[in-house]
């Protein structure tokens, strides 16, 4: 026999929500806003083609400003563009495909960099690099004249910087991965013991292979000898990878710990 139906209750009826979907990919503010700068920089191409010619020889990074054998060469932006040039060559690209590469390849390392750094560690850590890359290319190419662009030398800093502890147990490359913020903040591994670790080497060795085989980044801006400057690359990958320690604000781990923390089921891939 059916029960009879029982009356309407007063009592609160609790309903299971379903837990609200995370984003595909979100982005801290700092790496947004770095983002959004290069991209408001880059509208210069939509100035008349003396005045775009004329920015970049203002706040593109020029190895001949340097050279003191040659006083009376005149090139735009006199004294001041030898200082502020080391940083704002890294705003300027050549076009929208190389203003893309480098997005592209900032979005992941750079995110995780920026929620672990923090907006003011993460800015001044680009400027860093760049002026390392910038260093590099200067070091290589004492006598050019061509205009070097690009943030490929920040980009490849971040990337280096961010291996430090990309590859941890938690963090952003593992397996175990955890949510985004957590994740970015997993003790980082000590340089030798980073240098010991066959993922990071085989990241190395591909990083580097890339970059010397395509050498796609930071390129000079003549048509007839445009090429990668892939010198700046490895300046401020070095830069990133050597200095991280200065910028961290996580606290280390002893180098035992590390090797604990570091263990993967990527381990046997």
């Amino acid at each position: 026999m059916d029960s009879p139906p029982q009356p309407p209750s007063d009592e609160p009826v609790s309903i299971e929500r379903a837990p609200p979907r995370e984003p595909i990919l979100t982005l801290p503010l700092a790496l947004t806003a770095y983002v959004v700068l290069l991209a408001l920089v880059h509208l210069r191409v939509l100035l008349p083609p003396e005045l775009e010619n004329w920015t970049i020889d203002v706040f593109g990074f020029i190895p001949k400003r340097y050279d003191s054998s040659l006083a009376n060469l005149q090139i735009p932006g006199g004294a001041g563009a030898k200082v502020w040039s080391f940083f704002t060559y890294s705003l300027l690209h050549a076009n929208l495909t190389h203003l893309a590469f480098n997005v592209l390849w900032l979005l992941p390392f750079g995110s995780a960099l920026a929620r672990r750094f923090g907006p003011v560690r993460f800015f001044l850590f680009l400027a860093v690099t760049a002026v390392a890359g910038a260093l590099a290319h200067l070091v290589t190419h004492e006598h050019a004249v061509v205009p070097m662009i690009g943030a490929s030398a920040s980009v490849s800093g971040a990337m280096a910087a961010a291996i430090r502890f990309a590859f941890v147990r938690g963090s952003f490359l593992s397996f175990s991965r955890s949510d985004a913020d957590t994740a970015a903040k997993v003790p980082a591994l000590p340089l030798l013991r980073a240098l010991r670790d066959r993922r990071i080497v085989g990241f190395l060795v591909v990083w580097f292979a890339l970059n010397i085989i395509f050498g796609v980044g930071a390129i000079g801006v003549d048509s007839e000898s445009a090429g990668v400057a892939w010198e700046a690359h490895i300046g401020g990958f070095f830069a990133g990878l050597l200095l991280f320690a200065l910028f961290d604000p996580v606290p280390r781990v002893r180098s035992d710990a590390a090797d604990a923390s570091s263990q993967d089921i990527s381990n046997g891939i």
